[in-house]
């Protein structure tokens, strides 16, 4: 399916505002992996074939176990393959990008308190905000993933 349109180009000061927004993430004190993996669960939710791409590389460039990236979509049932503090930031993950249906309950606020600090559950709560914008701004106007961009040039 070809792009509707570079929004990298149609819109740099966005682009670039949201950039900032990863530099803020990359320097808060998260871990990288454990970012990647609330990244690459929200864009399974959303369906986002460009930001999984995308997140499944830099996870295996992190050296994630192959069993994380695999199970991600699943975590619940993966045992204690996902840390209880990863399983917390998946939880959260997920109803933060659902909050129209699960407007966030204070069960789950309880649940991801038990194991991120306040500025934590900020900044995680950030992270999330701002894949669900770049799996949006990728969905809505269909960026390619790099592998399929990389297999069109090498065929």
């Amino acid at each position: 399916m070809p792009a509707r349109l570079d929004y990298y180009r149609s819109a740099p000061g966005g682009v670039k505002t949201l950039m900032g927004v990863h530099a803020y993430i990359a320097q808060s004190g998260l871990p990288a992996e454990l970012v990647e993996l609330v990244n690459l669960r929200v864009s399974l939710i959303n369906g986002c074939a460009y930001c999984l791409d995308m997140h499944t590389s830099e996870l295996r460039k992190l050296g994630a176990a192959e069993e994380k990236i695999t199970l991600v979509s699943v975590w619940e049932e993966a045992g204690s393959l996902f840390s209880a503090r990863e399983q917390a930031a998946l939880a959260w993950a997920e109803t933060v990008t659902n909050v129209a249906e699960t407007h966030v309950p204070d069960a789950a606020f309880a649940a991801v308190s038990e194991h991120f600090t306040e500025k934590e559950i900020a900044d995680l709560t950030i992270a999330v905000g701002l894949i669900n914008a770049w799996n949006r701004l990728a969905i809505s106007f269909r960026a390619v993933p790099e592998s399929v961009t990389k297999t069109s040039r090498n065929s």
